[in-house]
């Protein structure tokens, strides 16, 4: 069983996952006739939704192998068909599940590959919280910015969806 600190984060990726799930799906019904929406972009030097997608799920996806003492392996971020997006959704998802790690492994020192012969070194906490949440995050709100640029109806009630069941009347 994983220590509470490692439940925490696998639950706020895994409930993440499920509002960028509905935000792809939100925009398969707006965008009723094709996977084209995979392709758009806010700003010509930007990665388009499709790849937003998938360096969404990268991050969870190396926090996986990195509770299993892996190195991080990327997601393919050509990601140009709906089945393509929610796969990538869904495996992130099934991995996420199966993590099992102790609280001593934040203490360790974990290597993140830079490119161009540059790399951090940070604590396995550090790595968490200092590294893949905020691109997680990026990745996130980088895809819904897209949508919402592109016209998709969505709101702050799609993307804080994790919420809406803590909502109370009265």
């Amino acid at each position: 069983m994983p220590s509470q600190a490692i439940a925490s984060i696998q639950t706020l990726f895994q409930s993440r996952l499920a509002t960028l799930e509905h935000l792809v799906k939100t925009a398969q019904t707006h965008f009723s006739d094709n996977d084209s929406f995979l392709q758009k972009r806010i700003a010509a030097d930007m990665l388009p939704f499709g790849t937003q997608i998938a360096f969404t799920c990268d991050q969870p996806h190396n926090f996986t192998l990195w509770s299993e003492g892996k190195s991080a392996n990327h997601l393919d971020p050509k990601v140009t068909s709906l089945s393509q997006a929610y796969e990538h959704i869904a495996n992130t998802q099934k991995k996420l599940v199966g993590i099992n790690v102790e609280d001593d492994r934040l203490a360790e020192i974990t290597r993140i590959d830079l490119g161009d012969s540059l790399y951090l070194e940070l604590s396995g906490i550090n790595y968490i919280n200092e590294f893949l949440i905020p691109n997680f995050y990026f990745h996130l709100v980088t895809a819904y910015d897209i949508l919402r640029m592109v016209g998709v109806p969505i709101g702050k009630r799609d993307y804080m969806m994790h919420l809406v069941p803590l909502v109370k009347q009265g």
